[in-house]
């Protein structure tokens, strides 16, 4: 089996602005990379739409109906400081979230081995009722709870690697101790969120901040010794991964100094142990990375590692 390619033009319709980081152009980088005669294997796929039933297990159906609402015929519309609808942000949001949910119905029927979804919007700064830091809904946690919903799972595991803590996935799942999260990135740094001590309701949530210009042994040290284990333990049935980039050295929002390398690490640790586990399913959605060049090769790296695990 191959592994998936889950994405759709409409996200790059999602136009945040001037200068934004945020923008169309950080997904034709990943897309072009994975053009490429190495990546000609890939099972590409086309995202659909998430259905508002799929959205409302994560966030109320009222605040779906808002923001779905408040997308502007014209121009721009703010929702915070750092945060933009405009007329195509509707349907990206529905393709970004419902891509995650085809790859989850993908891996899990056994069509294809795992998937990475190249969408935009981000997602895992979206609380239940609140979009925040360029992301509108929750795709990976939309997901994890497709997976229980369609196919009756019941232990899902989220690991973030973005360099901002994933504040809204960690709201979603705290409360269940059957639902887990664990997120590397740096502090102190946006969302503010993410101490070591916050541990949710039965330990089921795990932060790894790095101080800035931790680097490659800082990170790789957290994962060995403390990530991988606590995963072991609680033992999942799926894993699905939240793919920043932005915590490479080259990204101009932060200060970590991750190279390609470590990424293709993590991913071929995670699927060993998604192997081990959780019968090898993995699905893994594009979150952050904001230096074009070094999304699109450590993109390129993690992909690498998915087709080869």
């Amino acid at each position: 089996m191959t592994t998936a390619l889950f994405s759709h033009s409409a996200c790059l319709r999602h136009d945040t602005g001037p200068g934004h980081p945020e923008c169309p152009d950080r997904l034709r980088a990943v897309l072009s990379r994975l053009e490429t005669e190495e990546f000609s294997w890939l099972d590409r796929r086309e995202a659909p739409q998430a259905s508002l039933e799929q959205i409302a297990r994560v966030h109320p159906a009222a605040y779906v109906k808002a923001l779905l609402g408040a997308v502007p015929s014209q121009g721009y519309a703010a929702v915070d400081g750092d945060t933009v609808l405009s007329p195509g942000s509707g349907e990206a949001a529905l393709r970004a979230a419902g891509a995650v949910c085809a790859a989850v119905d993908a891996v899990l029927a056994g069509e294809v081995r795992n998937a990475f979804c190249a969408v935009r919007p981000p997602g895992h700064h979206a609380e239940p009722d609140q979009a925040m830091g360029f992301c509108l809904f929750n795709n990976v946690a939309i997901g994890a709870l497709h997976a229980r919903a369609r196919w009756g799972l019941r232990r899902i595991a989220v690991i973030d690697f973005d360099v901002h803590h994933g504040n809204g996935t960690q709201s979603s799942f705290a409360d269940d101790p059957d639902l887990f999260y664990a997120s590397t990135h740096q502090s102190p740094l946006y969302p503010g969120t993410g101490q070591a001590h916050e541990h949710g309701i039965a330990n089921n949530i795990m932060n790894l901040p790095l101080r800035p210009f931790a680097g490659s042994a800082e990170f790789r040290g957290q994962v060995t010794d403390r990530l991988l284990p606590a995963l072991r333990h609680f033992k999942p049935e799926m894993l699905l991964i939240s793919a920043g980039f932005d915590a490479h050295a080259r990204d101009p929002l932060a200060q970590l100094n991750l190279l390609d390398d470590d990424y293709y690490w993590i991913t071929e640790h995670l699927l060993h142990l998604a192997d081990a586990c959780a019968g090898g399913r993995v699905v893994s959605t594009l979150e952050g990375g904001y230096d074009l060049g070094a999304l699109a090769s450590a993109s390129a790296a993690h992909v690498r590692a998915l087709m080869a695990g």
